[in-house]
């Protein structure tokens, strides 16, 4: 990586530190998605010997069940913030926190036994290095679980309605969401694993009152939905325009309507290193 690449990646990664800690995304993990985190540990076989890596942990949805099992544990993330709630969550569980870039690991190789991300690694801009980063620090005959929103599904088809409203993406930057299609995990990893297990389910959602209910507390709580307003500056129409493509796409995704539940689509993913 060239000089300029490195202070354009350092600026990249700063950007995607801030917009992380935009509104309230702790909140969003205790309310709606924190179901994932215990079950990727329960999908990896996570036991009390084993050592663990949680990739962009977030709040730890995953690292803390998995120390509350006795695994020995490390939770690492790009954003401070989060971290620092994932502290304050796991109470006097021993785990440790490390702020770091998925993409540049800061341990060495094969030193985890198990190495998870829910919803977390997927949104890594370069998902290569991300891949090989998982990959490395795995050691041979370990586990790789993942849990990535699908393109398809709710959440990846929340950023195809935001693309048309929000800045250009940076060069080289990939959709978040390919994470859950099963072949572009395939190549991505290639043949460092075996993958044991891909299978779509659906994460009930219940929080929401209707499809506006959605959109206000996105706008209010989800960092990269927060990005995407903020960009828009007092550009009223393009924000009214926004506001009711999220509807929209809310309405589109309900399950039911009274009481209003929408299902959001994911893929698990289990691998053996090899």
């Amino acid at each position: 990586m060239t000089t300029i690449d490195m202070q354009a990646d350092s600026e990249l990664k700063g950007r995607h530190r801030a917009m992380w800690a935009f509104g309230d995304y702790p909140k969003i993990v205790d309310e709606i998605v924190n179901p994932l985190g215990p079950e990727i540990v329960t999908l990896a076989g996570v036991g009390a010997d084993d050592t663990v890596l949680d990739v962009a942990a977030g709040t730890g949805s995953a690292a803390i069940p998995a120390a509350q099992l006795g695994a020995t544990v490390t939770a690492s993330d790009l954003t401070p913030e989060l971290l620092a709630a994932g502290r304050a969550a796991a109470g006097s569980l021993e785990l440790e926190w490390v702020e770091a870039d998925a993409e540049h690991l800061p341990f060495d190789d094969e030193s985890f036994d198990v190495v998870l991300s829910t919803i977390g690694v997927m949104f890594a801009p370069h998902h290569q290095m991300a891949a090989d980063e998982l990959a490395r620090v795995c050691r041979a005959d370990g586990t790789i679980a993942l849990s990535s929103w699908t393109p398809e599904g709710f959440i990846g088809q929340l950023f195809v309605t935001m693309k048309p409203f929000a800045p250009a993406p940076p060069s080289g930057a990939q959709p978040a969401p390919l994470w859950g299609a099963p072949a572009h995990l395939e190549e991505l990893f290639g043949d460092h694993v075996e993958i044991l297990r891909q299978e779509r389910r659906m994460l009930p959602v219940t929080r929401f009152s209707s499809a506006a209910s959605f959109r206000d507390y996105f706008r209010e709580n989800y960092g990269p939905t927060i990005a995407v307003y903020r960009s828009l500056g007092e550009e009223t129409a393009r924000i009214e325009s926004l506001d009711a493509a999220l509807e929209a796409l809310a309405e589109e995704h309900a399950v039911t309507t009274l009481p209003f539940t929408m299902g959001w689509e994911y893929l698990v993913s289990v691998m053996r290193r090899k």
